[in-house]
């Protein structure tokens, strides 16, 4: 594709790469057939091509308009369309870059302004999130329907396993709104990794990964929430830690990504990478533990497995979750579509609610065709979405499993 970026952009390190991206599409039109709001909608500018479009006219300084912010607004970062796409485009890149200009361009105003600034304001912060949360539950029996559905109610956690002095070490990010919204996810895969002989250490002093400002068009606010948790986990990766373990994948995806987030800081870049090539899903973990892996004694052996999209076209680890549960003697039930989106997509349910429902209930169909008796998954906002409304429950699959 040719491309006539604006003196002020061309040249930052921004426009270098929007242009190097938007080179490399040839508008073959490949990802229209697996982008879930070009299906639900049929609209060309709410699929990748057409957003594609509309951010090459901004960069080439046609002024943005509401038009241009709505239709990357539907857009769910999903990366489904990279994936699909033959010629290598790296369009979530792409797509935060046009959402950054973009919101320099369009102010935002009213309810759209506030929901956003609010979401900015709480999720990433963990004890205010806690706090409001467990608030809505104690209430939660008075609240209306539609807003008693986004309360989950209050779950027993385990307990974390007890200090022990082994060999291998690892970090675990434990996320902004996970400990509160199911607290039972970090202490299982502590115990989990325990029962391995791998000790795993917590560290207070990391912060929200950075990915709720970045989708929402805030890349700085991002890069502190970056530069801090670095900053939290380098003595312990100095002192021996083999890897940070990130057992929600959306997060996952962009702690790997934060070499390139950085890679312009002098006094960060070849910590960003490091950090970025120490990070693991735990399913890269667990798959060199496989022999010494087994089912949970109460857990269910009928299961749908749902892959987030940060799982299998992020991270690229499509398929392993699933072929690990089969080799321990779990029956996997048929998912058509696995590769679409459920809805939840971080904040995207919160800001895009109507759409956002209709993705689930496709997904939720799809789940549950071969009756399964739960669905597991990896993704702590894809596991709430899809907990409003499933007729099953939704769990983290590494629920499902113990070690011997």
């Amino acid at each position: 594709m040719q491309t006539w970026l604006t003196d002020a952009i061309r040249n930052t390190p921004e426009g270098e790469e929007a242009e190097r991206i938007l080179r490399k599409c040839t508008h073959c039109g490949f990802c229209l057939a697996t982008c879930p709001t070009y299906q639900l909608v049929g609209n060309e500018l709410d699929s990748p091509r057409g957003r594609i479009y509309l951010m090459k006219k901004v960069l080439e300084g046609q002024p943005a308009t509401e038009t241009t912010q709505v239709h990357l607004d539907r857009c769910l970062t999903c990366r489904n369309c990279e994936s699909t796409c033959p010629s290598g485009v790296e369009y979530g890149r792409l797509v935060d870059i046009g959402r950054s200009l973009v919101e320099q361009q369009v102010p935002r105003t009213g309810r759209g302004a506030l929901m956003r600034t609010a979401l900015r304001t709480v999720l990433p912060r963990r004890r205010l999130f806690t706090a409001l949360v467990r608030t809505g539950q104690l209430v939660r029996p008075l609240v209306p329907g539609a807003l008693r559905a986004k309360i989950p109610p209050r779950r027993r956690a385990p307990r974390w396993p007890a200090e022990r002095n082994h060999a291998r070490k690892v970090l675990l990010l434990e996320g902004c709104v996970q400990p509160a919204l199911d607290p039972g996810i970090n202490p299982v895969t502590a115990r989990l990794l325990d029962r391995l002989r791998i000790k795993t250490v917590r560290t207070p002093a990391s912060v929200c990964c950075g990915a709720i400002d970045q989708h929402l068009g805030h890349p700085q606010a991002a890069e502190e929430h970056v530069r801090a948790n670095i900053d939290a986990w380098w003595p312990h990766l100095e002192a021996g830690a083999e890897a940070i373990v990130v057992n929600a994948s959306g997060c996952g995806l962009q702690v790997k990504d934060y070499g390139h987030i950085l890679r312009d800081d002098p006094d960060y870049a070849d910590k960003a990478q490091r950090v970025a090539e120490h990070t693991v899903d735990p399913v890269e973990l667990l798959l060199r533990e496989e022999e010494r892996l087994t089912p949970a004694r109460e857990a269910p052996r009928k299961i749908a497995f749902h892959p987030p999209c940060t799982l299998q076209h992020g991270q690229k680890l499509g398929g392993r979750v699933e072929s690990l549960l089969r080799r321990l003697g779990f029956e996997l039930t048929p998912v058509p579509d696995a590769h679409l989106c459920c809805g939840s997509a971080g904040t995207y349910s919160v800001l895009q609610p109507e759409m956002a429902k209709q993705l689930r209930t496709n997904k939720l169909n799809n789940l549950q065709t071969g009756k399964p008796e739960l669905i597991a998954t990896a993704n702590i906002g894809c596991l709430c979405h899809l907990n409003e409304g499933a007729a099953v429950p939704v769990r983290h699959w590494l629920e499902l499993l113990d070690a011997r």
